[in-house]
């Protein structure tokens, strides 16, 4: 690693590591603007707004820069200051500006440095042809006119998730970024991850906005809107009200849920315990068969979609076990038949999730009944931020309102669902003999928790030594697949989820970088060491409900197949 001092603006500034110039200048305080660099993803350096001025006066981009030993560098003299505005400018001139009802409005890069820079003028106009927008997909929308070529969308969607969705197509002035052959995103094998709406600068891939429809469902006196929360949204929310990352917001989000007018607000977590049992006795029977090996979890819904789309052969290997979301509709329409038939009223179920492939997950097949979807509606936490925010509620002042009963206490296995590793810990808990509190620590410490893009670890469970493997990020779970196909890698037992970080990283959820994630991550296993059941069998609305339903009905409401016969 490169080590040594450089002067940036007349200041000395050590160095010990850093990849670029740019991370260099950041640590001295100074934030260099850009729009193409993620330190997840590899340099690009095409936006050029990082670029510094040595004392020759040779201009580079800092992102793509080494730094060395004794480099004097300016950050911001006359010329790059020039250079930035008209690169500002050219932007803003082939960008759609319809800022006052873009989505991106007051959270857009673009327009952030505008007004930093003070480009109040555009002297060039945009010559391109409108182009169409796609809203095909159930998790994003796509504007072409408000890109700006940064390629940050394109490299997630290759680096991180192995996809290569959307890449660069024409030359030119007439460069786009699109699927290829001009297909809409419906038209390929896009898993909805919604990774490429995440790190979009600009407007031109937002989350599907659904505010409307749940406003709707609210306002009318014919509909009984029931909510649910997912884990990794009550550790995220708070960011966007001045709240630290990881704070546990759930019982303020309840409130601020009630003054908007939602009639019953629940806990996802309720559903998590169903799955973690269901899933735990699925594993102890595929162990007594001796497999199919290795078990997948079920429960990210754009993981499941990409084995269809592109590795079918393994849709056998995935838990028959709902996801916790789609478990707690199936019971809630179950147990609601009755009281909306009673009431003349219809149960409108809207699910608040970290993850927009939900809104794929909501829409399948697999899920509706009578025509209708098991749950009619999903929200992203930046779409119930937005809501929030429209109804003047500060939710940082709000008292706290706990989730409603039946269905609003989970155990802390189902709280560590939101973060990478959680849902193979919480099986794990299930399925060893020993429920002491030195056994929980022991799992603990086991290896599955972490934030590194794989792990392994063995489990005794009785004479047999299970192997586990948990992996987070598409593009680590595709080298996993590689490995086990060519026979050089074998698991009892495998979680997947398709963002890095788990669903605290999922793209629903207010931007974070690396460190915010891991925050997210830590502030669920804090609700887990403060929760008095740690399992998910010690539920006793859950247990109870269970022996209630009998095994053929809980198969009925809590199993799926995704072979198609």
């Amino acid at each position: 690693m490169a080590k040594g001092v450089m002067i940036i603006d007349g200041q000395r500034v050590p160095f010990d590591g850093e990849k670029n110039v740019l991370a260099v200048i950041r640590k001295a305080g100074i934030e260099m603007p850009t729009f193409c660099y993620h330190s997840d993803l590899s340099t690009y350096g095409a936006c050029r707004m990082c670029i510094v001025e040595d004392e020759r006066g040779k201009i580079d981009a800092s992102c793509s820069l080494e730094p060395r030993n004794g480099m004097v560098i300016k950050t911001n003299s006359a010329r790059l200051l020039k250079h930035r505005r008209t690169i500002l400018e050219l932007l803003l001139a082939s960008h759609n500006c319809n800022c006052t009802t873009c989505e991106k409005s007051g959270k857009c890069h673009l327009q952030a440095l505008a007004h930093q820079f003070g480009v109040r003028h555009v002297r060039f106009t945009d010559t391109r042809e409108a182009a169409k927008i796609d809203s095909s997909s159930p998790a994003v929308v796509r504007d072409p006119n408000k890109c700006i070529l940064c390629g940050d969308c394109v490299r997630v969607c290759e680096e991180m998730q192995g996809m290569n969705i959307i890449d660069f197509v024409n030359r030119g002035s007439q460069m786009r970024v699109a699927p290829p052959f001009g297909r809409m995103l419906s038209e390929t094998n896009c898993i909805s991850c919604g990774q490429c709406a995440a790190v979009c600068p600009v407007g031109a891939i937002t989350v599907k906005n659904e505010i409307g429809d749940a406003w709707r469902a609210i306002h009318d006196p014919k509909l009984r809107t029931v909510v649910q929360i997912a884990p990794a949204v009550r550790v995220a929310v708070g960011e966007a009200f001045g709240l630290p990352a990881g704070d546990n917001v759930l019982h303020r989000l309840v409130t601020a849920l009630k003054l908007m007018g939602v009639d019953e607000v629940y806990d996802t977590t309720f559903g998590a315990d169903f799955t973690t049992i269901s899933e735990a006795e699925e594993f102890k029977a595929r162990l007594q068969a001796g497999g199919p090996f290795p078990m997948f979890t079920s429960c990210c819904p754009a993981w499941v979609k990409y084995l269809e789309k592109e590795n079918p052969k393994y849709l056998h290997n995935i838990s028959t076990c709902k996801s916790p979301m789609e478990m707690f509709a199936a019971i809630l329409r179950d147990k609601y038949a009755a009281k909306d038939a009673e009431d003349g009223k219809r149960t409108y179920h809207i699910a608040i999730m970290p993850c927009t492939a939900k809104k794929m997950e909501a829409a399948r097949e697999e899920f509706k009944h009578d025509g209708r979807p098991d749950v009619d509606l999903v929200l992203t936490t930046r779409e119930i931020v937005d809501m929030i925010k429209e109804s003047g509620i500060r939710l940082e002042e709000l008292d706290m309102e706990a989730p409603d009963l039946p269905f609003g206490m989970g155990s802390g296995s189902a709280n560590i669902y939101g973060v990478t590793g959680g849902v193979a810990e919480a099986v794990v808990r299930h399925c060893v003999p020993d429920k002491s509190k030195n056994a929980l620590r022991e799992i603990a410490e086991l290896g599955l928790r972490g934030d590194e893009a794989r792990k392994e670890v063995t489990v005794h469970l009785g004479d047999q030594e299970l192997k586990i493997a948990v992996v987070h990020g598409l593009v680590n779970a595709r080298k996993l697949l590689k490995e086990m196909d060519e026979g050089n890698a074998f698991f009892h037992l495998v979680e997947v989820m398709t963002c890095h970080g788990g669903c605290v990283g999922g793209a629903g959820q207010p931007d974070g970088l690396n460190a915010v994630k891991i925050r997210r991550g830590e502030g669920l296993h804090a609700i887990d060491d403060a929760s008095l059941v740690k399992r998910a069998e010690r539920n006793p609305v859950v247990t109870a409900l269970l022996n209630e339903m009998g095994e053929h009905k809980a198969h009925e409401l809590l199993h799926v197949s995704y072979v198609k016969d």
